[in-house]
Order: structure tokens, then sequence, then C-alpha cells
């Protein structure tokens, strides 16, 4: 695992690992277990010693908007603590909804919703705020209703 993110970090940000290489703490594949009748991605975590790389290096790679690894393009994400996995997880239900009815949702970081209404991008940091928002949009108001 250590060797697979030494090769992605010199594809792609070799500026990053000629001043400092970056240490690893702990790395491993998710599922352990893989179920050969259906193909599936393998994420790689890997836990870095000190969290300034970790920053470094995500902020690199949102600078240059596609990371590979053999000409293959992959995603990093960050890790979520407890709390904001649970803050991510109240939006579900609106998010669906919303999805459905095609206003183009979005979860920003670390547990905001985001919605397109008339030609207007709209961001809710929680349900009383959105609820605030939609006592001016009615049909919406009934659309989300028994969610708020």
């Amino acid at each position: 695992m250590e060797n697979v993110f030494q090769k992605i970090m010199t594809e792609n940000c070799p500026e990053i690992e000629k001043k400092k290489p970056t240490q690893i703490q702990d790395a491993h594949r998710v599922p352990s277990k893989m179920n050969p009748r259906r193909p599936m991605l393998r994420h790689i975590i890997i836990k870095l010693a000190n969290t300034n790389d970790k920053i470094r290096i995500l902020k690199a790679a949102r600078e240059r908007q596609k990371v590979t690894y053999k000409g293959t393009p992959i995603r990093l994400a960050t890790d979520f603590s407890t709390e904001t996995h649970q803050a991510r997880r109240e939006w579900d239900e609106i998010y669906k909804v919303m999805q459905r009815k095609c206003l183009n949702p979005r979860i920003l970081y670390p547990a905001r919703i985001s919605i397109k209404i008339e030609g207007e991008i709209r961001s809710f940091t929680d349900k009383n705020r959105l609820r605030e928002f939609l006592t001016t949009k009615p049909a919406m108001q009934e659309m989300l209703k028994g969610l708020l």
C-alpha cells in the first residue's frame, strides 16, 4: 500500500515529495473480503503521521484537479469525524427528495446542503435555516413536508 501511495505522490505531486517526504502511519485496503461475482472498487485508507502533510496533499490535489495512478483517474477524500458523519446523515432524506425533484443538491464539507433554486445556488448549515427559507417557497415547503 505504501508503495502505491508513493507512486501516486511522485506522479501527481513531485514538488511535495521533493521538499519533505510524507510519513505513513498506517495503510490498508477496504473491503477486506472480495466477492468474485461482484467486481468492486477497493478503497485504500492511508493514515498519515502528520496532519499538515494531509492538508498539503489535498490542497495540491484540488489545485491539480485531476489525480491519476498509471493514467487512471483516482479520487482523494478526507476522513470525517463521527460527529461530521452524523451531521451529514441528517441531510440524507432531504437530499434524496431534492435529487428526485432535480434541484441538483450537494452536501458540502463539513455538513451543509447546497441547492440550485431559480438559477441561484443557496447553502444551508442546518435544518432551521432551510425551514426559514422555505417559508417563502410554498411548493418546496410542500415537497419537504414531514422532513423538517
